[in-house]
């Protein structure tokens, strides 16, 4: 038998790996839940089902996948053209920070100018904590997957500083900033729903990303420059001016998610803002084939999950890691998948002596 690589492929192959890598991960999973004390077939209809049949659930779904979009969208923005960002962690938190000065800072501003400018610098504060990662990119040709990478821990670092320092609260005394003021609060999109206006910015940058790498001549420059940067080379594109600009705008969609966490959820910045959103991101980004109604898509999907593993730690006494645990199986065995629709087996006969 040998492995060979296909000349062609279906249109159809794609799906159906992505179908194929979804019945696979239900087997796999099965037998931990099973191990758990529960039913796989009723936690599986609490992960994905249950959360989407009342009002309420739905909600809660769309508030678990709007940092997701965010941190997702950035990742494939970068990936896209080659630039394989790691450190949306750092840029979301460094948003966060940003979005903070403002918060605290100039707490007396009304809301049509208060929410403005805290977007705004969350969004310069990730492109600033990307920019350090793509110079070096540039001009010293420094793998960007290790000074992103390594990035991450500094700007957590760097938040729990200022909230155990100048940050820390000043009427409980506990890591926590103060509350912003009035005029920085996003405001719910629906009465009962915790989900506020930072999913309609997330859908707005899905929307014009989808269109930009779809129907542009900017986006086909990105398609070249991150599959076949020496050929893009020799039509004439910049590649690496290209790979500088999208490193700093993927930043900035990270750091506007942070900002967005803030102003949105929280209110003020805590030692807890992301739990590992940028890291997720990765996650979503290749889930979603660098795509952006893929990455729409499969941040649905994981914070569908993800509220439904709170659901399912309620009802059938599972720990919430067990979401994390299909989630993670989800990804290897897509990645896996669609790896192999590349390739195809071919059985070959010996000859006769």
């Amino acid at each position: 038998m040998r492995i060979l690589l296909r000349a062609s492929e279906s249109r159809w192959l794609a799906p159906t790996a992505v179908l194929g890598a979804a019945i696979l991960t239900l087997l796999l999973t099965a037998a931990p839940i099973r191990l758990a004390g529960a039913n796989p077939l009723a936690a599986y209809e609490r992960y994905v089902v249950t959360p989407l049949t009342t009002f309420t659930g739905v909600g809660e779904v769309l508030l678990a996948c709007t940092p997701l979009i965010f941190t997702g969208l950035a990742v494939a923005i970068a990936f896209r053209v080659g630039y394989f960002n790691i450190g949306a962690e750092g840029q979301f938190l460094a948003g966060t920070v940003a979005a903070t000065i403002a918060g605290l800072y100039l707490p007396d501003l009304p809301g049509p100018l208060a929410l403005p400018l805290a977007l705004s610098a969350g969004a310069l504060g990730g492109a600033l904590w990307a920019f350090g990662p793509a110079w070096l990119k540039r001009h010293a040709n420094i793998d960007e997957v290790v000074t992103t990478l390594l990035l991450n821990p500094v700007a957590l670092l760097l938040v729990q500083g200022l909230l155990n320092g100048p940050w820390r609260n000043s009427e409980t005394g506990f890591p926590d900033s103060d509350r912003y003021g009035a005029g920085y609060d996003l405001a719910p999109l629906v009465d009962g729903w915790r989900v506020h206006w930072g999913l309609v910015i997330a859908l707005v940058l899905v929307i014009a990303t989808g269109i930009i790498m779809a129907f542009t001549p900017l986006g086909l420059r990105l398609r070249a420059a991150g599959q076949a940067p020496r050929a893009a080379r020799f039509s004439g594109i910049q590649v690496a001016s290209l790979k500088w600009r999208c490193a700093l705008v993927s930043g900035a969609v990270a750091g506007l998610g942070g900002a967005s966490q803030v102003l949105g959820v929280q209110h003020q910045l805590t030692a807890s803002v992301s739990t590992g959103y940028g890291y997720t991101g990765i996650v979503v980004a290749t889930l979603g084939a660098l795509t952006a109604g893929g990455v729409l898509l499969v941040a649905l999907l994981l914070g569908d999950i993800a509220v439904g593993a709170q659901n399912a730690s309620i009802v059938l006494h599972l720990p919430t890691q067990m979401g994390s645990i299909v989630s993670s199986t989800l990804l290897l065995t897509v990645v896996a998948f669609l790896v192999a629709r590349h390739y195809r087996i071919v059985r070959t006969r010996r000859k006769p002596e």
